[in-house]
């Protein structure tokens, strides 16, 4: 057997096993929009935590990360692995045990669901939904470049781009379409464990090849004076800090992981969760960005585009163990593109259709055009993908950003109760007008001071959420008492 189609072989293997558990869930899942899409709010720790954990872990994670850390060093660990991990676990309480709260009063599915019963408003519910839409798409799109990228590198180009993305994207259509929401719980389950065991696995491979930590960490001090040392050279603390809030903010408002905040079995297993997330975290993102800090200093050729993972495994480990731990990143992107296939298509279905299109549609309907909706996004995702408009980097911070200006105006609106829907439509309004300039208008600069737009355009969507919030009075229809008194049993 050749080296190509031993690495095609152990990548094909794992993606019909993910779809064989597909098969299974969806024996077991009812012919309900709930139990598709939320698994009706059943999951416990375990599932909770890893789902939630496979989800955020993708083309970004394995390739983009250890990109940045090739290129300018480790200091994204921090960023990353340590700051995000704590902040997210902050918000995961914040923002997420109030969801729970009223999505287990309520019945809600999405965030604009929430937002639209809150204010009285469907336009506001279909806005949020669009928003989230538009910053979803390249996203997804992020996992098929990677996936394309990471197939055609490891099989030293025999399987093309093209044929690499259009692969995994067929299979993630026919998974999300059978699994729903309790066979992709299942799944990531299965895949978060995978991934940090090959991930660890390949750090030490690769040390034991170059006489362990010490002497890999020895190689990079012929790089440069600079790239050891925090931000190298070329990262102030304001860019950090943007960075983390950004993506920490971003993360919370993602559609696929807000959704999770709906889910939980009990206020014990929330709670559990967002204790336990730091630490998972940590334990993924060091070794995996290590990785590509250690390559700066070895003599292996890194085409400008390509990612270092790959390359590096390829030269230091067996083709049978790097195919294994491409694999783990196939894991990582299907884990993240499943769920936001299934967040974008709920969100599509609850917050567009069923306002504006049909609102007396049947649960059955609903679950059927939901499916479809997968389908109909990831080919469009696939076709875009093939343009490889920018880098996985440029892809994944973009739309970060996107998310993270939802999330003050959400945080004010969960926590005061005198917040109007003037108010709340300003902010969210006022801070993507903002930040879509920043990105597409070149005379709109990209930061203020050091700050970068993300977290300016955050700050301005506070400001306009409460300042118009405090001179403007509540429409009649707004539920301003919907989020006091709640209480978990």
């Amino acid at each position: 057997m050749s080296e190509t189609s031993l690495q095609l072989g152990i990548v094909g293997g794992y993606l019909l096993l993910a779809l064989a558990v597909g098969l299974v869930a969806y024996r077991l899942t009812d012919r309900s929009a709930e139990d598709y899409y939320l698994a009706s709010r059943t999951l416990g720790t375990v599932v909770l935590l890893f789902t939630t954990f496979a989800t955020l872990l993708s083309a970004f994670t394995f390739f983009g990360g250890p990109n940045l850390s090739y290129a300018a060093g480790p200091e994204w660990i921090l960023v990353m692995g340590l700051m995000d991990g704590v902040l997210f676990a902050v918000l995961w309480y914040v923002v997420g045990y109030k969801q729970w709260l009223l999505g287990r009063e309520h019945g809600y599915v999405t965030l604009g669901e929430m937002l639209g019963d809150r204010f009285g408003s469907p336009v506001l519910r279909g806005l949020v939904a669009a928003i989230s839409l538009f910053w979803l798409f390249p996203y997804v799109m992020l996992q098929q470049v990677g996936a394309g990228t990471a197939l055609s590198a490891l099989t030293g180009g025999d399987l093309p781009y093209a044929a690499g993305a259009g692969l995994v994207t067929a299979f993630m259509i026919a998974y999300v379409v059978l699994a729903g929401m309790r066979g992709i719980a299942w799944t990531d389950t299965l895949q978060g464990a995978f991934m940090l065991v090959m991930v660890w696995a390949a750090v030490l491979w690769v040390l034991a090849e170059l006489g362990g930590a010490g002497a890999a960490t020895g190689n990079l001090a012929g790089v440069d004076g600079e790239f050891l040392a925090l931000g190298g050279g070329t990262y102030s603390p304001q860019w950090m800090l943007s960075k983390a809030v950004g993506i920490a903010f971003g993360v919370a408002m993602f559609p696929q992981v807000n959704q999770r905040f709906f889910v939980a079995r009990s206020k014990k297993v929330l709670q559990r969760t967002f204790s336990l997330w730091p630490v998972l975290v940590v334990l993924l993102f060091v070794p995996a960005f290590m990785l590509g800090a250690w390559a700066r200093g070895l003599p292996v050729d890194v085409p400008e585009g390509a990612n270092v993972l790959p390359i590096l495994l390829n030269e230091y480990t067996p083709a049978w163990f790097a195919a294994l731990v491409v694999a783990g990143a196939m894991a990582a992107m299907m884990s993240s593109s499943d769920s936001m296939l299934l967040s974008g298509s709920s969100y599509f279905t609850r917050d567009l259709y069923r306002p504006f299109v049909n609102p007396d549609a049947s649960d059955r309907r609903e679950d059927v055009l939901g499916r479809v909706g997968v389908a109909v996004f990831a080919i469009a995702a696939f076709v875009a993908s093939l343009t490889r408009p920018g880098t996985l980097v440029e892809i994944g911070s973009t739309a970060f950003g996107g998310f993270a200006q939802l999330a003050l105006p959400v945080v004010v609106a969960l926590y005061w109760t005198k917040t109007t829907r003037a108010g709340i439509f300003a902010g969210v309004a006022g801070s993507q007008a903002f930040y879509l300039a920043s990105v597409f208008l070149p005379q709109v600069p990209a930061s203020y001071g050091g700050w970068l737009a993300p977290v300016v355009g955050m700050a301005l969507g506070l400001v306009l959420t409460v300042g118009v919030s405090a001179v403007t009075s509540a429409a009649p229809e707004e539920e301003t008492t919907l989020y006091v008194g709640l209480r978990a049993d």
